[in-house]
């Protein structure tokens, strides 16, 4: 059998248009990306904010860091053990913590970000992200989609590091902590790997200071300023 060649994969455009499914929906499909530290409150905000969008009447959805890499982003050891998969090709597709498998992790998510927006959807990504260079690539996928510019809204969740640290819902950071006195350490995000904050989020969160209700309503109201959701 023949190999296919890239050359032989085509764009094949769809035949309804983003108009028609804006009116549909009455909503504009968009992604809104909520990047932080672990325990900073981007999951909880965003599955808040999904729920007010839903009850006033909009297609919204949450992709949740932790429950993509469950099935989309799983890493080796579910894969081997829940689907099937043989060694080499759990430890091929399978997805860690590594810079690397962070960056490809995030740049999956990006994609299907994208698809679901461009259906006419609001995706609510929920991930660390930690890395500027990711998120970035993120908003350029949804800026160059063959169809138009999809919106992308960056939402930091700035809670400070000690607040997350206090809340530590996972154990993580004491785990973390723990490795780095040990001398072998995790390279656990905000402890002995680094955190890169957006440069020019459109919104900026601190779960430290604001209830979960006050960080949803700024997540709404920019939607309903920016014309994203209508009514």
């Amino acid at each position: 059998m023949s190999e296919l060649q890239p050359t032989q994969v085509v764009y094949h455009p769809g035949t309804v248009t983003r108009a028609e499914r804006t009116a549909l929906l009455k909503q504009t499909g968009a992604t809104v990306w909520f990047t932080g530290l672990s325990g900073s409150g981007k999951s909880t905000v965003a599955v808040a904010v999904e729920q007010v969008l839903i009850r006033r009447g909009h297609a919204a959805y949450v992709l949740d860091g932790d429950n993509i890499r469950f099935g989309l982003n799983a890493g080796p050891k579910i894969l081997a053990d829940t689907r099937g998969y043989g060694a080499e090709q759990a430890k091929r597709f399978g997805l860690g913590f590594s810079a690397d498998d962070r960056e490809e992790n995030v740049r999956r998510i990006g994609e299907v970000a994208k698809l679901f927006a461009d259906s006419g959807l609001v995706a609510l990504t929920s991930f660390v992200s930690p890395y500027r260079k990711d998120r970035d690539a993120a908003r350029r996928v949804h800026e160059a989609n063959p169809g138009g510019a999809i919106p992308f809204v960056e939402v930091f969740v700035d809670t400070p590091i000690e607040t997350c640290e206090r809340r530590d819902p996972k154990g993580l950071y004491r785990q973390a902590r723990a490795a780095v006195a040990a001398g072998t350490g995790l390279g656990f995000t905000g402890v002995d790997d680094p955190y890169e904050p957006p440069a020019n989020p459109e919104l900026t969160l601190n779960m430290a200071t604001q209830s979960v209700e006050e960080g949803v309503a700024a997540v709404v109201n920019y939607l309903a300023a920016k014309g994203i959701i209508r009514g």
